[in-house]
């Protein structure tokens, strides 16, 4: 239910800045999928050139101990991804962790694009677009709240990236 408070201002600086912009998503294992698409539509616009919704699959609260079952997983999921693409015209991204990459997309979703956390080792269980090698990157010039930012990797060129978004 978490909305960045300075979303719109984030997104409109990024597309002046020539920046490609894109917004993500943190799924929630305890509400309809249609919902929290809904949600998402209501803050992230539909615009020519931004990146794909990105729906960031990772464990929180009791699901670290004790994760969902796939069976309850996957029509949230499924809902969620299919409200997202109609909503956008493209395939949301999966960001996923081994973990939930295993135990929630592995054998399914083969068209979204995968963005991977995986800080020691480039993954190798399937082809990915995305790949965060680190979480305490450290960037000349940023001065945010957090000492250390992600580090990210697309895995092509320019004109893949630019393929990849919305054509609205």
């Amino acid at each position: 239910g978490l909305t960045d408070s300075r979303f719109s201002a984030n997104w409109a600086g990024a597309r002046e800045a020539g920046v490609l912009a894109g917004a993500y998503h943190f799924f929630s294992y305890d509400s309809p999928g249609a919902g929290q698409a809904a949600r998402f539509c209501s803050v992230v616009p539909v615009q020519a050139g931004s990146l794909p919704p990105v729906v960031d699959i990772e464990f929180y609260g009791p699901y670290l101990e004790q994760p969902k079952d796939p069976e309850e997983v996957w029509p949230i999921l499924d809902e969620l991804l299919a409200a997202l693409e109609a909503h956008y015209g493209c395939k949301p991204i999966l960001y996923v962790t081994e973990r939930s990459y295993r135990l929630y997309v592995e054998g399914r979703y083969p068209d979204c694009p995968l963005w991977v956390s995986m800080p020691v080792a480039a993954p190798v269980w399937r082809n990915w677009t995305f790949w965060q090698y680190s979480h305490t990157g450290e960037l000349a010039g940023y001065a945010g709240a957090q000492n250390y930012i992600d580090m990210n990797v697309f895995r092509g060129t320019r004109e893949e990236l630019e393929a990849l978004c919305i054509k609205a």
